[in-house]
């Protein structure tokens, strides 16, 4: 697999599951069915499953070669960019008026 191909499937991963604690009402997608699951436990879902997808890039990296030192830039403008990869799910979820 060549590295354009990674970044797009990691990007693509990363899309998915920052709008995956936003679509449905399980925790952790495999957890009990709610009625309606908190803001809190979306929240805590969105922060693992940053840590995942990065792991998967962390993977990714050291199967092309070296991996690269991060500082603490690194993890800020991630972390930011999977919270703004999330807006669409957040959107859906809590700021579009649905008919009842």
């Amino acid at each position: 697999m060549s590295t354009s191909s990674q970044i797009v499937m990691l990007v693509l991963l990363a899309l998915l599951a920052a709008n995956l604690p936003f679509a449905n009402q399980r925790i952790l997608v495999f957890g009990p069915q709610r009625e309606a699951k908190p803001l809190v436990w979306r929240l805590a879902e969105l922060v693992l499953l940053y840590f995942v997808v990065g792991g998967v890039g962390l993977a990714l990296e050291n199967h092309g070669g070296q991996i690269a030192p991060q500082g603490w830039e690194f993890y800020a403008v991630t972390g930011t960019m999977f919270v703004t990869l999330a807006f669409p799910g957040f959107v859906y979820r809590y700021l579009m008026h649905r008919p009842h």
